[in-house]
């Protein structure tokens, strides 16, 4: 068929076979499909959609549009976590060696930072020595031989992907479940794993910004995984505010590595890194019950066993481990410099990607991928919405080694806070879960 007969069958509402969805892919990723065509077409399936079987087809055949890791001889089930981006949020870092700790192997590729979002290979540079750019034949190894490995996405995975997401970037035709969970399963199915957890953010710092738009991603990708024969879970947590306290690079390793040391018991990135967990132990077989997984991930943090396979797993990739112990080895930035609440009150909402972008602005982040980041830089939060705070009190740490930027992303932080006389309604920190045999809702939307 050519392809102006599969633009005209997707525009009429029809589904596609799965030859017509090869052919395009195919054909587009290796430049036979100019632009122009490839932009109508997905401005159909923006306006038409994609049934499940569609959409399991779209993902198989960007996986399978460059290389793909085979991770087989590991020997066992490998699995993987994913999260659709969000400002404080360092699970991958507690997650990956405290789920290898209960006995899974955990084969971790992970991207670079851009916008509001961290990146968890840029928080890894910030360890002395270690080393992200791993080959698959190494990472094989690393997870055969120590269970964890966290490492970058080679180019060549689903370059698919990356065409079409260029394209759709200056198509307005970013906003489709069916491309934006092809577009995310893709690259992790291409990685290799058997088992994949997902923790899909709702809220003002989230790239979807309602709880039953999250639910409906978490759903589309959790039936990729169905159709295609992978164990898939997701949840749906809160990114209204920053995950955890720490937004920064070597700042987000230190607040993961304490967690990882059986501190902050009550910090909410802990809980979810938990949650993520139960997940990937009831998937995999290692525990029957949420309340078991749940026991398991709690004593391999008191007995020392997930900072041991931290420590592990860095001196695997060349990184200095003393930092397990020792977080001051991480460095600090040459200035602190107290925000303060410009009146008493109550925290009653934050904007989750302005806070991140002051961080960018700090140096933390970049807006451009050649951009140069400050590992060192960052923002240390004291207060989360609910919190009453007396008018100097300090709402932050600033931490600088330029002062150009700051005054402007103090601006931008203030803004990003919104102060009320009276205590807001709490919001829940995770709305519900997503599997194979269905949904459960925590609470309501």
């Amino acid at each position: 068929m050519q392809m102006v007969d599969i633009i005209a069958k997707k525009r009429d509402g029809h589904a596609l076979s799965r030859q017509e969805i090869d052919d395009f892919v195919q054909g587009f990723t290796r430049g036979e499909i100019p632009d122009y065509q490839a932009a109508a077409l997905l401005m159909a399936i923006v306006l038409k959609g994609m049934d499940a079987q569609e959409t399991a087809d779209l993902t198989d055949a960007m996986t399978h549009s460059g290389q793909t890791v085979d991770l087989s001889a590991v020997g066992d089930v490998v699995c993987d976590k994913h999260s659709t981006g969000g400002v404080g949020d360092t699970t991958t870092l507690i997650l990956v060696p405290l789920a290898a700790a209960c006995g899974l192997k955990m084969a971790k590729m992970s991207g670079r930072g851009l916008g509001h979002t961290g990146g968890t290979l840029d928080k890894l540079e910030s360890i002395p020595g270690y080393r992200v750019e791993i080959s698959p034949e190494t990472l094989v190894q690393l997870v055969r031989d120590n269970g964890a490995a966290i490492v970058g996405q080679t180019q060549a995975l689903a370059p698919a992907d990356k065409k079409l997401y260029a394209l759709r970037d200056v198509t307005g035709t970013v906003e489709s479940l069916p491309l934006i969970a092809s577009s995310v399963m893709s690259k992790k199915l291409a990685a290799g794993t058997d088992v994949i957890v997902l923790d899909v953010k709702t809220g003002s710092g989230a790239f979807m910004h309602t709880v039953e738009d999250s639910f409906a991603l978490a759903r589309t990708m959790v039936d990729i995984g169905a159709h295609l024969g992978k164990r898939i879970a997701a949840i749906v947590t809160d990114m209204d505010q920053p995950l955890g306290n720490s937004i920064g690079n070597a700042l987000d390793v230190r607040e993961a590595i304490e967690i990882l040391q059986g501190r902050h018991v009550d910090s909410p990135l802990r809980e979810v890194c938990l949650l993520l967990g139960e997940q990937l132990l009831r998937m995999t077989g290692k525990a029957q019950t949420s309340v078991q997984a749940r026991a398991m991930l709690e004593q391999a943090l008191r007995n020392g066993d997930a900072l041991e396979k931290m420590r592990v797993m860095i001196q695997a990739q060349g990184g200095d481990a003393r930092v397990c112990e020792d977080v001051s080895l991480l460095g600090q930035a040459s200035i602190i410099h107290p925000v303060v609440a410009p009146q008493s009150g109550y925290v009653a909402r934050m904007q989750a990607a302005e806070i991140g972008m002051a961080a960018q602005m700090l140096g933390a982040g970049r807006m451009k991928k050649e951009d140069v980041i400050d590992p060192l830089v960052g923002i240390q939060m004291h207060v989360r919405v609910g919190d009453f705070v007396e008018k100097g009190q300090p709402l932050a740490d600033f931490y600088l080694n330029d002062t150009a930027q700051a005054e402007q992303a103090e601006h931008r932080f203030l803004q990003a806070i919104v102060m009320q006389d009276h205590k807001p309604v709490a919001v829940p920190l995770v709305f519900g879960v997503v599997r194979a045999e269905g949904e459960e809702r925590f609470f309501d939307a």
